[in-house]
């Protein structure tokens, strides 16, 4: 018997992931086997994307690129033939945007996976152009366009935040106008790659930034112009919502007056340009101060000019005769009380005078009628002793004691038998 006779037979490998363990595992080409097995049998599939690193090897008659989404930070490898990107129309460079038909292949040796292109299509700024059409159109249906979203910008920010590319003419254009305006102004700078595969995500990162600063009054995006194809990351859907979402009062200045990225519709106010922001975020401080000159100088004409009518309805009020003699108007209401009160006297004396009458009359009528005239008249009252008055001889008994009342006085009587 051998020595191989002898030795322990070798335990079969797992068949599956799920039954491998510590004692029984993978070895690394048996697992690199199985995934590119597994990768092999993905269908070709069209992907879009752009161009960030482009090697051409003659010799080899391949290619070599870095295929990386344009909204987030995501690559993968692609290899393609010469011939391939020979018969694409437009000459493809870095930063183009393509469209590739591929199909994924897994490197077992170096455990990676690529892309194997057999078809390359340029995405033509027409294309892109529509594309940003069509974005438009959704973002204004969500209202993100809308007149009441914007946000007045501030008279004088305490800080102005800047977005911008790295020593651009942008930069320079918005912190030298805005300074000549306000010299006082401060400024919080983002420089930021404002074109090319990172701009969508660094300018939004800076917005983010500037926007969580609280002393940050109103933030600006400014870049130059450029070509079309360098504006796209403006009107990228990832940027636009970023902006759309800021606290903070947004200025939106990228390119020429006649370049409309999307971002110029979300923001709080669009400029032109560059320094066409700088004059909108600060005043100026020469225009202020002639401002307060002729603010102060109207003020003072006005002062004056009341000053002046108040004075002049003083002086006419004073010169009334009312004021000039004020005895005046007490000696003229003095005849008034001294005509009323002799009307008043006169009216008395003749109510006196005809009460006086109306009295004597009474009186004479009293005393016409009144007992005591008639005893004036030579008549007498007989009275018996106890009050009563005697009307008639036989009202008396003869003897009794009888009063008899005479005008003056009274006499006593004995009535006769």
């Amino acid at each position: 018997m051998t020595d191989q006779d002898s030795a322990p037979p070798i335990p079969a490998l797992p068949l599956r992931a799920l039954d491998t363990t510590a004692e029984r595992p993978w070895p690394v080409r048996l697992l690199a086997s199985k995934i590119a097995d597994y990768v092999a049998k993905m269908a070709p599939v069209w992907v879009e994307g752009q161009i960030v690193q482009l090697s051409r090897r003659p010799g080899a008659g391949m290619a070599f690129l870095t295929l990386r989404d344009t909204d987030a930070d995501m690559s993968l490898p692609v290899t393609v033939y010469s011939r391939v990107l020979e018969a694409v129309a437009v000459p493809l460079a870095e930063g183009a945007h393509v469209v590739v038909h591929a199909k994924p292949t897994f490197w077992t040796k170096r455990g990676s996976l690529q892309l194997q292109a057999d078809a390359v299509r340029a995405v033509g700024v027409g294309e892109l152009l529509a594309r940003i059409e069509h974005l438009k159109r959704v973002l204004a249906a969500e209202g993100l366009f809308d007149a009441a979203r914007k946000v007045p910008l501030p008279f004088l920010p305490g800080v102005v935040g800047l977005v911008c590319g790295r020593g651009s003419k942008a930069e320079h254009d918005v912190v030298v106008n805005a300074q000549a305006r306000w010299p006082q102004v401060r400024f919080e700078i983002r420089e930021v790659a404002v074109q090319g595969v990172s701009a969508v995500a660094q300018v939004s990162a800076a917005i983010a930034e500037l926007d969580a600063d609280p002393r940050v009054g109103v933030i600006v995006v400014a870049r130059g112009g450029g070509a079309v194809e360098d504006l796209l990351p403006f009107s990228n859907e990832t940027l636009v919502r970023a902006a759309a979402a800021c606290r903070t009062p947004l200025v939106s200045a990228i390119g020429h007056e006649t370049d409309t990225p999307l971002l110029d519709l979300v923001a709080d106010y669009r400029a032109s340009t560059p320094t066409d922001a700088a004059e909108r975020i600060v005043p100026d401080v020469t225009q202020e101060r002639v401002r307060i000159t002729q603010a102060r100088t109207r003020i003072r004409t006005a002062i004056g000019h009341l000053l002046a009518r108040e004075q002049a309805g003083l002086a006419s009020a004073r010169s009334r005769p009312v004021l000039a003699v004020p005895q005046s108007m007490v000696a003229a209401r003095a005849s008034d009380v001294l005509a009323r009160r002799e009307s008043g006297r006169r009216a008395l004396e003749d109510w006196l005078a005809r009460a006086a009458g109306h009295t004597d009359q009474l009186a004479a009528q009293l005393r016409a009628l009144s007992p005591a005239a008639t005893l004036d008249r030579g008549y007498a009252v007989v009275q018996r002793a106890d009050g009563a008055v005697v009307r008639a001889a036989d009202d008396v008994a003869p003897g009794e004691a009888l009063r008899i009342r005479v005008a003056r006085g009274e006499l006593a009587a004995t009535a006769a038998p």
